[in-house]
């Protein structure tokens, strides 16, 4: 176990000298805001990170905070290189360091692959893909031994889903990328993994489905689930805080399902 994060962050703490950050790209709604609220406690700083809806940012803030966390609502296109270091800037001249970013930032470009635009679908897949590297990139400085990076990965980057390409397609190119990524940050000891729950009804994924769909496949979800039951907000926020703790310091560049074992079966 790597003591000297721990040592580090407590003298930090304790000196003044810097707060230790929880990044959250497309924070304000969905799994971002899930994340946000779980971390959410005395001595955190929460970074929430939106595109265009400050009034969902502005409410994720005031949970945030009416559980004991500070708050530094960033609005910027995560999906760019140009966005990304908007938010590292934010969280450098916070003078905090950078404990977990989670990027939950993602473009819900719905349509059929071979009917979509080019120019289009290219902005859909970099937001999908790409800028996980460019929030890395931008956030390195910031970055201490002990941090982590997350990502949250979905079935639609192994199988064929309606409509989902510009997403499924991000997520599998992410995947990869994030192997790549591990293997350069682990001897400096931060780790990045993905995140892959079964459905959550975003509105990322309402958009993508509409209201009547995403409800049907919840609802299938849930019924044909072998551990009974929909996926919870508990269930990727607890492996999350599992994955950042020092006794996971040997797990990285990983897909961890978080599904009660719906993709073991044909």
């Amino acid at each position: 176990m790597h003591y000297d994060f721990v040592m580090l962050y407590r003298t930090m703490i304790l000196e003044g000298i810097h707060t230790m950050a929880i990044v959250i790209t497309g924070g304000s709604k969905g799994i971002g805001r899930d994340v946000a609220l779980a971390f959410a406690e005395p001595g955190k700083t929460i970074v929430i990170n939106f595109n265009s809806d400050g009034a969902s940012a502005e409410a994720t803030a005031r949970e945030v905070r009416d559980r004991g966390a500070r708050t530094l609502v960033v609005q910027a296109d995560a999906g760019t290189v140009e966005g990304c270091q908007k938010i590292a800037d934010a969280v450098r001249n916070d003078g905090a360091r950078v404990e977990m970013a989670v990027h939950c930032a993602v473009d819900a470009y719905a349509v059929p692959v071979l009917q979509s635009d080019p120019a289009r679908m290219a902005r859909a897949v970099e937001t999908n893909s790409l800028s996980i590297l460019y929030l890395v990139q931008t956030l390195d400085e910031l970055l201490d031994r002990g941090s982590t990076i997350f990502f949250f990965t979905s079935r639609g980057g192994r199988i064929v889903v309606k409509n989902y390409a510009a997403i499924g397609v991000g997520k599998a190119a992410t995947e990869a990328l994030i192997r790549y990524m591990a293997t350069e940050l682990a001897p400096r000891g931060i780790r990045i993994n993905s995140i892959a729950p079964s459905i959550v009804g975003t509105e990322a994924v309402r958009h993508i489905f509409g209201e009547d769909e995403t409800r049907s496949l919840m609802d299938h979800a849930r019924d044909s689930n072998p551990s009974g039951r929909a996926v919870e907000p508990r269930d990727y926020t607890e492996i999350i805080r599992f994955l950042a703790s020092p006794a996971a310091e040997f797990i990285t560049g990983q897909v961890v399902f978080v599904n009660g074992g719906a993709n073991l079966s044909a």
